[in-house]
């Protein structure tokens, strides 16, 4: 425990004052070569304050980015949380109309743009009321170089600084407002647990190759912050870049399944060091056994961690450590894990009260990184968290005595494709107004690629021919192109329980037989 290399803060101002005190000349973020040391990210997340306040960004005010990973994203993320500012990355996969949904919602002021979103954030912020100033991300950065460090006052532990939109099962997304204390309040109780995977050596080095706007991309760099190490960011995942910064000495890394199936299978892998790679994090997804063994075939000398958790809980709340993995496979690596230290999780019946071990109820958590709430939605808000302090995830589960949690399946219909969430009845709108069908039901089916695809079931207008080619391009114009079906089936009737409620269960069975319904 030497080179200062622990300490017990717990908000992103105190901990770049410990960092660049401790470690000013270790990398911070290093992305196609340009290194920021932690005394340059200190210094220049102040300087971003001075920005910001120069064009009258307020505590509580919202800020965006619409881009893809960069270091300069990160920098405006923390100078954000520094001063309580709240930051809001938008997905740049998503259609215009679901991009100008977040930043009317938000009412943000300032949209920051990645030089290749320069154009698509102009065009989105005229149609926008609050009308947002528009600024390239690399000219932010130039700009605050001009400017000296600010004075501010630093947020409460419980002010909102980051803001996670994540799709709702009817309507709009909804904004997760996450804290500095929801964002590394679990690190202290880990340490004090003495779980070896949350203690960092300075040499060690987090790859950021999932989505900034996804607690899977930003929440890494929470991670790699509070423990004094390096960022290497990428813009997007690539299965050659992941490959090649393992070899550069990246030793920690999140992956979605579907992420990590193409690393595995890509032909460099077999020839790729793997010897330094430290930890596999992965999650959020389906994960087949047969691809988790032979990823862990593929990378002896890595431990393998499954991270269960979600926007709401600021990301991982139960962890399958990596003594539970094996080559042979074994029956706990269907699980999701246990409770992190410091996290409650119970799987409870309708009643809210918890189910015996062994049955089947919903999994509900209590824990210090979950969110407060949703951005100005009280009833939805109520309704996910209940008055004490327990978050109700939507998703089914069984706990078996040692307190491992086994996903079943969703409460709720979501899709996970790719590691994206996809909610039916958001396609479902997108598709309805199609002038040849009369019903539609979107439903989740196996894709080896992706874990689960899009699939639309409709069913034709009388006199109506329905082409499934126009149906796909239709939903494409209307939500982002990871959301619209892939495939289109016609049906003669939609399968309908006694109150008319669309049985999407008995679209999905022949689709899933023979498979494993399971979520991670």
């Amino acid at each position: 425990m030497a080179n200062n290399a622990y300490h017990d803060h717990s908000t992103f101002d105190a901990i770049l004052h410990f960092w660049a005190k401790a470690r000013p000349d270790g990398p911070a973020f290093d992305q196609d070569g340009r290194v920021t040391t932690y005394a340059e990210a200190d210094r220049l997340t102040r300087q971003l304050i001075a920005l910001l306040q120069a064009r009258d960004i307020a505590k509580g005010d919202r800020i965006a980015w619409l881009g893809k990973n960069r270091d300069t994203y990160f920098l405006l993320y923390i100078a954000a949380a520094r001063m309580g500012a709240v930051m809001v990355p938008i997905g740049w996969r998503l259609a215009p109309r679901e991009i100008a949904y977040i930043l009317s919602d938000t009412e943000a002021k300032l949209l920051f743009a990645d030089a290749e979103f320069v154009d698509a954030a102009h065009a989105v912020a005229a149609d926008v009321s609050a009308n947002p100033e528009v600024i390239e991300g690399e000219a932010a950065r130039v700009a605050a170089s001009g400017f000296e460090p600010a004075d501010y006052t630093p947020p409460a532990p419980h002010d909102p600084v980051l803001q996670l939109y994540t799709s709702g099962t009817t309507g709009n997304p909804k904004g997760a407002m996450l804290s500095n204390a929801n964002l590394l309040g679990l690190r202290n109780p880990a340490l004090a647990a003495g779980l070896e995977w949350h203690f960092y050596e300075p040499t060690d080095c987090m790859l950021v190759a999932m989505p900034c706007a996804h607690i899977g991309g930003t929440g890494l760099v929470n991670v790699a912050v509070a423990n004094g190490v390096r960022s290497l960011v990428q813009a997007e995942f690539t299965p050659v870049g992941v490959l090649d910064a393992i070899e550069a000495g990246a030793t920690h890394m999140f992956i979605v399944p579907a992420a990590l199936q193409m690393v595995v299978q890509h032909p460099r892998a077999a020839s790729t060091d793997f010897s330094g790679f430290k930890y596999m994090m992965y999650g959020a997804a389906p994960m087949p056994l047969e691809l988790l063994k032979e990823a862990v075939g593929t990378m002896p000398a890595t431990r393998f961690l499954q991270a269960y958790g979600m926007t709401e809980t600021s990301g991982t709340i139960s962890i399958l450590p990596p003594d539970d993995h094996s080559l042979e496979g074994n029956q706990r690596m269907r699980s999701a894990g246990k409770a992190c230290p410091g996290v409650e999780i119970e799987v409870r019946g309708p009643d809210n009260a918890e189910v015996p071990r062994g049955e089947i109820g919903e999994v509900c958590v209590r824990s210090p990184s979950n969110t407060a709430g949703y951005w100005n939605l009280p009833e939805a808000t109520a309704k996910t968290i209940d008055p004490d302090g327990w978050l109700h995830t939507g998703d089914a589960a069984v706990m078996d005595d040692d307190g491992y949690v086994y996903i079943q399946d969703r409460i709720k219909d979501m899709i996970i494709s790719g590691g994206e969430n996809v909610y039916p009845a958001e396609v479902e709108s997108a598709i309805y107004g199609h002038p040849a069908i009369a019903e539609v039901a979107v439903i989740g089916v196996p894709s080896a690629r992706w874990g689960e695809e899009v699939k639309a079931c409709v069913v034709a207008k009388p006199g109506h021919e329905i082409d499934a080619a126009d149906v796909i391009a239709w939903a494409r114009e209307r939500i982002a192109a990871f959301k619209a079906p892939k495939s289109v089936d016609v049906i003669p009737l939609m399968p309908r329980n006694a109150s008319g409620k669309i049985l999407r269960r008995e679209l999905r069975a022949p689709y899933w037989e023979g498979q494993e319904r399971q979520v991670s």
